[in-house]
């Protein structure tokens, strides 16, 4: 739907809250919660099916519109968007899934990174966890991946970090100021130094996940691994790229 049409709808459902309106509003915002739903999903690898993040989202994209007010002229999708990912994340807290034996593998990875206290840009960081361990890199991926759920209590921060854009940064892009453009070049010469220390696939998933937007599933689909095998990669690769670009992920929206 051109922009034009989108905003005739919006100025048409705030008037008369159609409900044959509202659903039209509702198809025309699914991808939206698609998009929100594979983002979570990275970093909740296995432990939610992706169709569940999606129906979990669908309510607060619901929510989203029923509570939006057009007439403010603020910006829908970054509204909709904190309402979708709430939502997500209030159904998965909501859920009594996590087994005593999760916990478990948990409390062991922290006490193996606590002790051996290395840095997460160090090339054998996942060898010597694995080590530690006394598993393959292989057993501390799928261990990983399988807790990562377990940090629902600082996902939103995670999440900020590595990727997803805050409301005041999504709001502030709409106007590009004179220091972004004087930036930018830097800022281009900082991301390739980064992205030149990655392999090859991590380079794939990296540019599959930020730039071509692609789901956790759809990654996996095409380069032809597993999902938590994406997940990890996706992992790994940013933890590379911080010793560039520290925290600052979200310079990967600037290219």
């Amino acid at each position: 739907m051109e922009l034009a049409e989108q905003n005739a709808l919006w100025e048409e459902y705030s008037k008369t809250h159609n409900e044959k309106l509202k659903e039209k509003l509702i198809i025309e915002y699914s991808q939206l919660v698609k998009y929100v739903a594979g983002r979570l999903n990275m970093y909740l690898g296995n432990n939610v099916d992706f169709d569940d993040l999606v129906g979990y989202g669908v309510f607060g994209l619901i929510d989203a519109i029923d509570k939006f007010d057009y007439s403010k002229g603020n910006k829908f999708e970054t509204y909709a968007s904190l309402r979708i990912r709430g939502e997500i994340l209030d159904n998965i807290r909501r859920m009594d899934w996590v087994p005593r034996s999760l916990r478990k593998k948990k409390r062991m990875l922290d006490a193996a990174v606590q002790k051996l206290e290395l840095d997460e840009t160090n090339d054998r960081y996942d060898e010597l966890i694995a080590e530690e361990l006394n598993i393959s890199v292989d057993e501390y991926y799928r261990w990983e991946n399988q807790t990562k759920a377990l940090h629902l209590s600082s996902l939103d921060e995670h999440i900020e970090q590595n990727g997803e854009l805050s409301v005041q940064s999504l709001e502030y892009r709409r106007f590009e100021q004179p220091f972004d453009r004087m930036g930018r070049e830097e800022t281009k010469e900082q991301l390739i130094e980064a992205l030149n220390t990655l392999t090859d696939k991590e380079k794939k998933v990296i540019s599959l996940y930020y730039y071509d937007e692609l789901t956790l599933k759809e990654i996996s689909m095409v380069l032809g691994v597993s999902e938590s095998r994406v997940s990890q990669l996706h992992t790994k690769s940013l933890r590379k790229m911080k010793k560039f670009l520290g925290n600052d992920v979200e310079l990967l929206a600037y290219i």
